[in-house]
């Protein structure tokens, strides 16, 4: 069974920063890639970036780029986002998502498995 774990989420100030994690288990990074996305009350869900365990390549979302940051530990099967400069636009779920595959680009639906996400949320 493959289970991913998100946490990190909570209540930031506008401008603050946050590092979410995605615990992997019963899942090897080092041969497949995860991704994160995120979920905005009443809108659908966008792809932010993804990592290749096997090779550290990396994608973001141009809307993503310079705010955002992925990174992984191969050896604790864990995936980090961090996040600057954080927006009241920013607050949404955050999910990952995992796929034995070198690289899976941001369709959700190249992703079969999924963790149950965790809530961010930017206001002052």
């Amino acid at each position: 069974q493959v289970q991913l774990v998100e946490s990190g989420g909570g209540l930031v100030q506008p401008g603050g920063s946050l590092r979410l994690s995605c615990a992997a288990s019963g899942f090897t990074l080092a041969r497949g890639t995860i991704g994160w996305f995120r979920q905005a009350p009443g809108k659908e869900r966008e792809g932010i970036s993804w990592i290749s365990g096997r090779a550290g390549t990396s994608y973001y979302a141009d809307s993503m780029k310079g705010r955002f940051t992925i990174s992984r530990d191969n050896a604790q099967n864990t995936v980090y986002l961090q996040m600057n400069s954080l927006k009241p636009e920013d607050t949404a779920v955050y999910s990952c998502a995992a796929v034995y595959a070198v690289a899976a680009g941001l369709n959700p639906r190249n992703y079969p498995y999924w963790g149950q996400g965790t809530q961010v949320t930017v206001s002052s």
